[in-house]
């Protein structure tokens, strides 16, 4: 064993113990999880779509916990302002200037519960935060902790008081998961188990949050070779093929693509990326991103991405 596959053993082994703690949380849900933490690993941020009650705060939660984050969950209402996530500035009469007092959006793991029920103008108070990981108010630029991840929930939009996020911030998301109604059996556990707050409250922290960061970094070295980066650019150049969708894949989801498959493999300690790496990551980082043409068209993301791989074959 050389000298570099030792220490990404040891982050390799601590991020396994995380996701067994999480799976101790949210039964039946293992892809979900390692896709989340794979969004995390790649700097990306999660987008959760799906009906209440069926575990997305509580998967933020439990990521915060057994990865030693600092966590603020923040409510997202239609009477939300911007100044509510990003802080504000106050005249302090002592020194005779003003101060900037940090709202919760300074944290590493931010919560941005049922976002799409905030209007336009507070949505956008996450945009310079995701893309560039500052904020700036009064002129002044202030830097977010890292490893900094929003995951962020979204009703579905049939349901009543929601405002469609903009695509501009939808692309932002590296991610978009569902994680559905349990199975009978896990539905069975949850009944008969203690209350998953409880369990919450007893996650140990696993990994360093220190450390973070430097897996991040060992994630975009994990190799990529040649025949695998012409499999994600035909991804790419049969999503743009004139009246397959509204709008093919940007650059910026094309490198998300590459950089979330590099997380997979990392994950499961794969020495480079795997064409079924880039496979197993391609539904949730452009099902939120392509769109019929036609309006009529009744697939899911997950339907859209199927038929996407289904027609690119492998270099």
């Amino acid at each position: 064993m050389n000298a570099r596959s030792q220490p990404d053993d040891v982050a390799r082994g601590q991020l396994l113990a995380a996701l067994a703690s999480l799976n101790q949380v949210l039964l039946g849900k293992d892809r979900e999880v390692r896709l989340a933490l794979a969004c995390l690993l790649a700097r990306g941020h999660l987008l959760i779509e799906d009906i209440p009650g069926v575990g997305k705060t509580t998967l933020a939660h439990a990521l915060a916990r057994v990865l030693g984050l600092t966590y603020q969950r923040i409510q997202f209402t239609s009477d939300l302002l911007p100044a509510d996530v990003i802080g504000i500035s106050v005249y302090d009469r002592e020194s005779g200037s003003f101060r900037f007092h940090r709202g919760p959006v300074f944290a590493q793991l931010v919560m941005a519960d049922e976002v799409n029920r905030a209007t336009p103008k507070a949505q956008s108070a996450l945009l310079e935060a995701m893309e560039e990981r500052q904020v700036t108010v009064d002129g002044e630029t202030h830097a977010l902790p890292e490893p900094f991840f929003i995951v962020a929930t979204q009703n579905p939009s049939f349901q009543v008081g929601t405002f469609p996020l903009p695509e501009s911030q939808v692309d932002r998301f590296l991610m978009r998961i569902e994680l559905g109604y349990p199975a009978a059996s896990h539905e069975r556990a949850l009944l008969r188990g203690r209350d998953r707050r409880d369990l919450l409250a007893d996650l140990p922290s696993v990994v360093d949050p220190a450390a973070i960061p430097g897996l991040q970094q060992r994630v975009t070295a994990v190799h990529a070779s040649d025949a695998l980066l012409d499999y994600v650019q035909a991804i790419a150049r049969a999503s743009r093929e004139p009246g397959r969708h509204q709008a093919g894949l940007s650059p910026r989801a094309v490198i998300g693509l590459l950089r979330a498959a590099q997380a997979w493999a990392f994950l499961h300690g794969h020495a480079g990326v795997l064409p079924e790496d880039l496979q197993a990551v391609l539904p949730a980082v452009v099902g939120h991103r392509l769109r019929p043409r036609d309006p009529a068209d009744g697939r899911s993301p997950a339907e859209v991405a199927a038929s996407l791989v289904k027609s690119v074959p492998i270099p």
